[in-house]
């Protein structure tokens, strides 16, 4: 029976020297439906936003014959370079980012760019950062309008975007169908034990606006690494929830952390989440 849903794997839970063709023949090996792309602020993500015409066309043959595509893109790059930074260079250099992941989201059949939640990240965040970052994001979005890319802003591990009621904030002041929430379902958990408030009650403030989950484990005040299972995340609570608020594109989101046995980590990430969803339509 077909699945309701498509379930993801983040690049990084594989080795990095890994050819394309590895990484999607893996995860495909290993369940899942697509591969989420990284473009953090390493220069060497980056430097993919200036792949040619022939290395995007290249990937999309490499896709066809693995079998499997890339569908989401994890955006992270504009924690080196924020919409809201005061200094016009950097900021600059974050909407060019920007431009430029949405053309190569347009060129590789990419549906959704998860946006990270900061106005600024290395620097204090004020008003004025605040400020640029809502008049730059504005134009991202009209960027990704044009192209038919939608942009959904991941809840962070900041006080600025770590839940979804205040990422609403900027959906409903930015109103357009092609800005989001792509909530992390763990960042959402540390922060409702910080605010003694209840996860689900945060996912309802998105209702109608959430373009895709990350499913990641976490401890309070730990927000990476550690392996699902050992932490306090509820995923079949929150998966429930977001599925009765009508998501249905999943991605778990962990990391290669040197185990030989990461294929099996893969397998097994796979088995626990869609065990969750196949649930859901029963």
């Amino acid at each position: 029976m077909e699945r309701a849903y498509t379930l993801g794997l983040y690049e990084k839970a594989m080795p990095s020297q890994l050819a394309w063709k590895e990484k999607l023949e893996a995860a495909k090996e290993a369940g899942f439906d697509f591969v989420e792309i990284s473009i953090d602020e390493t220069e060497e993500k980056l430097g993919r936003l200036d792949a040619s015409k022939e290395e995007r066309l290249k990937l999309v043959r490499v896709m066809k014959e693995a079998g499997l595509p890339i569908r989401t893109m994890c955006l992270s790059g504009h924690r080196k370079f924020p919409l809201g930074s005061s200094d016009p260079a950097v900021r600059s250099r974050g909407m060019e980012i920007m431009e430029k992941a949405i053309r190569l989201a347009d060129d590789l059949g990419i549906r959704i760019i998860q946006l990270a939640g900061y106005d600024v990240y290395y620097d204090e965040s004020t008003d004025e950062t605040k400020r640029l970052f809502t008049e730059n994001l504005k134009k991202a979005v009209e960027m990704g309008a044009k192209a038919g890319v939608v942009l959904g802003f991941e809840t962070m591990e900041t006080e600025f975007m770590n839940t979804v009621g205040k990422a609403m904030k900027y959906v409903d002041l930015v109103s357009s169908m092609y800005l989001g929430v792509y909530p992390d379902i763990g960042n959402i958990t540390n922060a409702a034990k910080t605010y003694g408030t209840d996860v689900v009650d945060d996912l309802r403030l998105g209702k109608g606006h959430l373009a895709a989950m990350h499913l990641k484990e976490t401890v309070p005040g730990v927000f990476r690494e550690v392996p699902f299972g050992q932490g306090h995340v509820d995923f079949k609570r929150a998966i429930e929830a977001a599925w009765e608020l009508g998501v249905r594109t999943y991605v778990t989101e962990f990391w290669f952390t040197g185990n030989p046995e990461w294929r099996k980590e893969l397998a097994e990430a796979n088995r626990m989440m869609a065990g969750i969803l196949d649930a859901q339509r029963r």
